[in-house]
């Protein structure tokens, strides 16, 4: 029971997430007489209203602004604007729109002593200012009192003008056509003419205020100029007479070409300074290599510088020949031998030459060491008196470019400030606008507020949007059940039967009889079909007892159980009882009277079966009330006594209808419920809370006990979301209004 409820609840909560089309069109379509009522009242007074509003007339004037000018002289920098940026289409729109442009239409046009703008503030004033703000001052004394501010005449025209000039902003509308220079220039007014003159003169005052900026602008450019003339005068001449000074002190022609002369000088002493001191450095090699030998002219000859120099080289050729010929002749001869004495004399003349060389060779590398270093010594002494000249015309000459520099300066900023001067003198008298009126503005023949066509027609949309929006919205709050769709989505429950709601007094309960009405067709085809669907839950018959219950009491269960047996008597031997023994009302609907005795007295023992059942001999079924109010209710539907009764009555019915107490008020029907077979449950369509229903039923399943079905009752065909929806379940085309109301029952079984 308890997987079979969790899987039914599962099922709705996805069924709720499906948004459902034809349920709101079926809202729509059973409100559509409210809502379509709705619209056509709201357009009515729509339609009204507009035609009490006073009409309103738009005139509209084509402005063109150039984004460049006719400039005869480049001075773009006197007026500071770059005419080809779209900030500068947007700041001409906001001028159009200021407060400065509107305060000189008002003053060319006197709207101030304008009837329109006099009758505007006046009314404003009235309906939502001062009046009613003082108003409301007199009324609620406990206000804070101000005391009056005391106003010249003066003051309240310029206040009053303010007003004015306000209004007139709010009545003027200056849009830019998107990727042109086009500007649209409007004004609504209750007067055409009036629309149209102020379009063309705010149109005409923009242009006029521009000239005059420019010209103001032209002014103060020249005023500035001369004046700045006069002191870059001063200071040319200044920085003119210092760099005359200058030359008369210095002594200088052509400073240039005297720095590029000792330059030059630098430049070649100090080159030959370089080579110099690299003979020197060579030089002081040898040099100190013969002071280390000398005296010893063998260690001398050995030096590179001695051994490589050509008058060495030669005499030393000699030597070896010298050499070689004593060796040749000391095979030969003896020493004393004259040819060996003649070249032991020539070798020694030869190596005497040699020395000689030598020490000559040594006296010429000390005498070229010292000229060398007094050669450095000299060319040092060149190239520093050369550098300090050098230094000192580099000095005269960054002198003197500074001094030419402010010359230069002075001169270019007196040029230029010059040059200016004269083209602002020659635009004086020549100034051109920024824009041109391209169409003017004419008088509207058709106002152009109130749309009344379109107030009438939105009016009548919005209303009927509105209708069903609150329709959807109030369908939306009602948590009634209305629909077997509702019972079988929203309940997880089967469809027992439906029983139409039947025209009676409001207060009175339906007529007990009405059942066996045969101009009540539809009601007893009903009842009719709920008893079939109770039989085909049971083919076998072996499902005698029915009990039926409802969430809270008005929902027309004791209704119910009275035509439901009443349709089950057709069939064979049936029994009602009445079990809700705290507030019985089945003896009160039989006419009996209080004192008989009922189902209490059984389970109690006070009295025997016979004398608690009551006959209705016209419609052949017997009924057992509920007897005499008990303290103890509950107590007595639990005893054994009551199963034992139940059963026992079992074997004398083939029908036994139980009625029962509501299930939010006691759980009287939840103790009955365990000895019936069928459980029914009795919902009021459009009225019972969904909450109140799914608690009622819930309480049933905690037990284990299954509910077999739920019958709607009171159901209002027609308001019904869908006719069709409740087919099969009552007779909506008075099939059987003819019919012999036994031989249609069994029919129907």
């Amino acid at each position: 029971m308890l997987a079979q409820g969790n899987e039914a609840n599962l099922q709705q909560k996805d069924d709720e997430d499906i948004i459902d089309l034809s349920h709101y069109i079926s809202i729509v379509n059973r409100n559509k007489w409210r809502i379509l009522l709705l619209a056509i009242v709201v357009t009515l007074l729509a339609a009204l209203i507009s035609f009490t509003l006073t009409p309103l007339y738009k005139s509209t004037a084509s402005l063109l602004i150039e984004s460049e000018e006719t400039n005869v002289v480049s001075i773009e920098q006197v007026y500071g604007l770059d005419s080809s940026k779209q900030e500068y289409f947007e700041t001409q729109y906001e001028i159009l729109k200021s407060r400065h442009i509107a305060e000189k239409v008002v003053n060319k046009l006197d709207l101030v002593n304008h009837p329109v703008f006099a009758e505007k503030l006046n009314d404003k004033e009235s309906v939502g200012g001062i009046t009613i703000l003082a108003q409301v001052r007199s009324v609620l004394t406990f206000l804070p009192k101000y005391s009056d501010v005391k106003f010249t005449e003066d003051e309240l025209a310029e206040q009053y003008k303010e007003k004015v000039i306000s209004l007139f902003i709010e009545d003027l509308s200056v849009l830019p056509i998107p990727k042109t220079q086009v500007v649209k220039i409007s004004y609504i007014s209750q007067s055409p003419q009036l629309a149209a003159r102020v379009a063309n003169t705010v149109a005409e005052v923009y242009i006029e205020n521009y000239l005059e900026a420019k010209f103001e602008m032209t002014n103060k450019a020249t005023t500035w100029l001369n004046e700045s003339l006069q002191g870059l005068r001063e200071r040319l001449n200044t920085s003119e007479r210092k760099l005359s000074d200058f030359y008369e002190r210095e002594q200088v022609v052509n400073l240039d070409g005297v720095v590029g002369l000792a330059s030059e000088e630098l430049q070649g002493l100090s080159e030959q300074l370089l080579q110099a001191e690299n003979r020197l450095k060579q030089n002081e090699i040898i040099y100190e290599q013969v002071q280390n030998y000398r005296g010893n002219l063998d260690e001398l000859a050995k030096l590179p510088e001695v051994q490589n120099h050509p008058s060495i080289q030669n005499v030393k050729k000699s030597e070896l020949q010298a050499e070689s010929k004593v060796s040749e002749l000391s095979k030969v001869y003896g020493p004393k031998h004259q040819k060996m004495i003649s070249a032991q004399a020539e070798l020694s003349s030869v190596q005497a030459t040699l020395n000689r060389q030598v020490q000559s060779l040594i006296s010429g590398i000390t005498s070229e060491y010292q000229q060398v270093q007094q050669q450095v010594q000299r060319l040092r002494a060149a190239v520093e008196r050369a550098k300090q000249d050098y230094r000192k015309l580099t000095n005269l000459d960054s002198q003197r470019k500074i001094l030419q520099r402010e010359v230069d300066v002075n001169q270019q900023l007196y040029d230029s400030f010059f040059t200016r001067l004269k083209e602002t003198s020659e635009v004086e008298g020549f100034e051109t606008a920024n824009a041109r009126v391209l169409d003017k503005a004419t008088i509207p023949l058709e106002p152009a507020k109130p749309n009344k066509v379109l107030i009438v027609l939105s009016a009548f949309v919005l209303s009927l949007g509105f209708g069903v929006f609150i329709a959807v919205v109030l369908d939306f709050l009602n948590s009634g059940i209305r629909s077997v769709d509702d019972v079988e989505r929203r309940l997880g429950q089967r469809m027992m039967g439906l029983i139409p709601w039947q025209p009676h007094k409001k207060k009175e309960d339906l007529p007990l009889r009405e059942f066996f009405n045969k101009d009540h067709h539809a009601f007893v085809e009903a009842v009719r079909t709920l008893r079939t669907s109770l039989q085909l839950l049971d083919l076998t018959g072996e499902k005698k007892v029915t009990m039926v219950t409802s969430s809270v009491p008005k929902e027309g269960k004791t209704t119910v159980s009275i035509n439901l047996a009443f349709s089950l008597g057709q069939l064979g031997k049936t029994l009602l009882i009445d079990a809700d023994l705290r507030k019985p009302s089945i003896s009160k609907r039989f006419g009996l009277p209080g004192f008989q005795p009922g189902l209490a007295n059984l389970i109690a023992g006070t009295h025997q079966l016979d004398e608690c059942i009551t006959h209705d001999a016209s419609s052949n079924i017997d009924v057992i009330t509920a007897g005499p109010v008990s303290h103890n209710p509950q107590e007595l539907l639990f005893s054994p006594n009551f199963k034992a009764l139940i059963d026992k009555l079992k074997q004398n019915y083939q029908h036994i209808v139980i009625d029962t107490a509501p299930t939010q008020a006691v759980s009287d029907a939840i103790v009955v419920s365990e000895f019936c077979d069928t459980l029914l449950y009795v919902v009021k369509a459009d009225a019972t809370n969904e909450k109140l229903v799914q608690n009622g039923l819930s309480r049933f399943m905690n037990v284990g006990k299954r509910i077999d079905g739920v019958v709607l009752n009171q159901v209002d065909v027609r308001k019904a979301n869908n006719a069709y929806a409740y087919s099969g379940y009552y007779d909506q085309y008075g099939y059987g209004a003819d019919v012999d109301a036994e031989d249609g029952a069994t029919g129907r079984a």
